[in-house]
């Protein structure tokens, strides 16, 4: 395959992704913000920092409101990494790689692109948000089935699944990471009812509160709701299920190839780290640590790929 096609397939889905995990960030901060007692638009700024994208938001801004922040994380066209931008980021590598895909594939992402764009194409209102939030996870959700259901698993479909689990795994691990910038008004009320809703908040966002009840039966304590979003390989938005998957597509390119590259060497590192690594390790570690390296070492694989495979050759 050339690099450029596998490049567009690559960026695809990783944006098919982003747009979706933006948005459930922006749910996130929304979530949060129903359990403080006194609600704050600086705690807005943990959303964007942990969005990577504080400092392009305040280019020109003196102030921070929460209908800037939102409507910067999914319209803004300052925003490259927008819901807005990342869905046509999308739509454009799939035309770039139209040949590739199957006809279901083309449309479902094609209709995404025609929807959102007509949903975000003012600024939302509060009342809006929770409906324009499901939107877009649904109409992400639909290219992702038609794509699973219709493609050959061939390099095609492993390029794809790679950029789709880089990029989940990035998201998750800055979601939880919203959780260590500023949700907790005082180190009081840690393990308190407040701390409780919290975490609820984080797992409906990542759309985990039924699943995690399924193995908690509902306990919601930071040290298992960290365990079922890092480590747990069952659960589906998880940084070890993330990494199941990445490894093995990325061996099944290495064997229609014929050659491991350094990506290979350092998806298999990660994964073997969440494999033997505790939960009672990673909290001693601290949560915050440990997502901030997990993020840089996610970061690291993504140009591995990138530079193993010639993508812009």
């Amino acid at each position: 395959m050339l690099g450029r096609t596998a490049n567009g397939l690559y960026w695809m889905f990783r944006y098919i992704e982003r747009a979706e995990n933006v948005a459930r960030l922006v749910d996130a901060g929304l979530r949060v913000s129903l359990t403080r007692n006194s609600a704050s638009d600086e705690d807005w700024d943990a959303v964007l920092h942990s969005a990577g994208v504080r400092d392009a938001f305040g280019a020109g801004r003196d102030k921070l409101t929460a209908a800037d922040a939102i409507d910067f994380m999914l319209r803004d066209p300052a925003n490259p990494s927008s819901v807005a931008a990342s869905i046509d980021a999308a739509r454009n590598n799939a035309r770039m790689v139209r040949t590739a895909l199957t006809r279901e594939t083309w449309e479902a992402t094609n209709e995404c692109w025609i929807s959102l764009r007509q949903t975000l194409a003012r600024r939302l209102k509060p009342a809006d948000l929770p409906e324009a939030i499901d939107a877009i996870k649904n109409r992400t959700g639909l290219i992702r089935g038609a794509f699973h259901g219709s493609m050959l698993r061939n390099e095609i479909y492993n390029f794809a699944r790679i950029g789709t689990f880089i990029e989940r795994a990035d998201n998750t691990s800055r979601i939880l990471d919203v959780k260590y910038y500023v949700l907790l008004p005082a180190v009081s009320h840690v393990g308190s009812s407040l701390d409780n809703m919290q975490w609820e908040s984080i797992l409906r966002s990542v759309s985990a509160h039924r699943s995690y009840r399924w193995v908690y039966d509902g306990d919601h304590r930071a040290a298992n709701i960290a365990d079922f979003l890092i480590l747990n390989v069952q659960m589906p938005r998880s940084l070890a299920y993330s990494y199941e998957k990445i490894t093995s597509n990325l061996d099944y390119i290495a064997r229609d190839y014929g050659e491991r590259l350094p990506a290979h060497d350092t998806a298999e590192d990660v994964r073997r780290c969440l494999r033997s690594t505790s939960v009672a390790e990673i909290m001693d570690q601290g949560l915050h640590e440990f997502l901030g390296n997990f993020i840089a070492r996610n970061s690291q694989l993504g140009r591995e790929i990138s530079d193993g495979y010639r993508f812009y050759s």
